[in-house]
Parts: C-alpha cells; structure tokens; sequence
C-alpha cells in the first residue's frame, strides 16, 4: 500500500458567512503576496450577491482589485482539499471541516461598515496574511 502524495503548492481556504468581505480581502492579501505559491480559495456558508463594494474600495486603495470575484459556496469538495481552513471571526456560522491546520481569525465583519472601519479590518488582515504565508513557505 502506497502513501498518497500530497501536492507541493499547499492551498488555504477562507471562510466566512457571507464569502463578501473578510474571506475576499483575506484571498486578495494571499494572491497578492504569495503568487503562485499558495492556492488560494474562499467561501461562505450563505455567499452574498456581490462582493461589499466598500471592501472592493479599501482593497483597491492598496493595489489589489477583488472587484471581479463572486462569492461562492462552501462544500465538502473544497474544504476537504484544502491543506489551511481559516474561518474569519464567524463563530458557530462557519462550519468547522478537518485539515490539515485549522484557524479562526476574529475580525470585524465590514459589511454595513464605514471605509476607515474597513480600512482598518484590510491591514488587520494583512498582518495575519503574512504570519501565514511566513509559516507556509
């Protein structure tokens, strides 16, 4: 019997309720700084429309444009193939699924919020981004 392979680019998916604030700011921060090093994937337990557009905005403002991503739906399929899961300050509202690491940011949810509010949430995220992007490469 063979030990499976696992694949040499980890993956890390970002959850949250809505996949249209923190989850996407989260994907867009990863892209950015990690290439493609890292396979990046979010989504949500109940995905929004649209991407909050204040969130698009305060994205924008440092050079990364998430205007064109579509909240999606969280399955089985996707979390199971990820090696990271970090959910985004969700609480009971975001599934737990196993692997290989497992992290729950708590964040401001920017939805409803002010651009300096969100602002403030990006950087946040960013911060945690390049903690995780340190320990994965």
């Amino acid at each position: 019997m063979s030990t499976p392979t696992r694949h040499t680019t980890p993956s890390v998916l970002f959850v949250c309720v809505h996949n249209a604030g923190r989850s996407q700011m989260a994907a867009g921060w990863l892209r950015h700084l990690a290439g493609d090093t890292v396979e990046v994937r979010s989504a949500g337990s109940a995905p929004a429309e649209h991407v909050n557009p204040v969130a698009v905005e305060a994205m924008r403002e440092v050079g990364i444009d998430i205007a064109g991503e579509q909240p999606k739906i969280l399955d089985w399929n996707t979390a199971e193939a990820s090696d990271v899961i970090i959910t985004m300050g969700c609480g009971d509202t975001c599934p737990v699924f196993p692997g290989t690491r497992y992290e729950d940011w708590k964040l401001t949810d920017p939805a409803g919020q002010p651009l300096p509010v969100v602002r403030e949430v990006r950087d946040e995220i960013r911060q945690h981004v390049v903690r995780l992007l340190d320990d994965l490469t």
